[in-house]
């Protein structure tokens, strides 16, 4: 299902003020995509960008029965060390994602690297929020492009 399919990346903090704008188009993008087809959304499910993401495709999906949320984790742990309200709202996602794929039980060196690699090779489409030409957010969508997805950015 790859060519019907869209993987998510961006930065974990987000410029407040810009955090409507940015929720605004991702909507704007998940609405066109769905209309070419596209069913199937993977998120990463950190915190900023990733949570707006899946945010935005649950909302979506209110509309749009057809498409799916699915997230693909670097752990089983990753939410430790989230604050009680971060806590609730990456359970509210996981309870309500179409399916979930844990890269590794515990925290390792490697296991964010993989949960970006694997967010992009189940992909045609990667939507990114990227403002730093460095880091995890810089490295997927620099690996997207290696491998033909067509990157939106917002």
């Amino acid at each position: 299902m790859k060519g019907k399919s869209c993987c998510f990346t961006g930065h974990r903090q987000l410029p407040p003020r810009e955090e409507a704008a940015i929720a605004e188009k991702l909507a704007a993008q998940i609405d066109a995509l769905a209309g070419q087809g596209i069913t199937q959304f993977y998120c990463g499910g950190a915190l900023g960008f990733d949570t707006l993401a899946a945010i935005s495709v649950l909302k979506a999906r209110q509309r749009l029965p057809g498409i799916k949320l699915l997230l693909i984790l670097p752990c089983r742990t990753q939410a430790k060390y989230y604050n009680k309200y971060q806590k609730q709202l990456y359970q509210h996602i996981l309870s309500n994602a179409d399916g979930v794929t844990y890269i590794s039980d515990a925290y390792t060196a490697w296991c964010m690297y993989e949960r970006n690699r694997s967010l992009v090779d189940q992909s045609a489409y990667c939507i990114c929020y990227l403002r730093r030409r460095s880091g995890g957010t810089n490295y997927t969508v620099q690996y997207a492009k290696r491998k033909g997805l067509q990157i939106i950015y917002l």
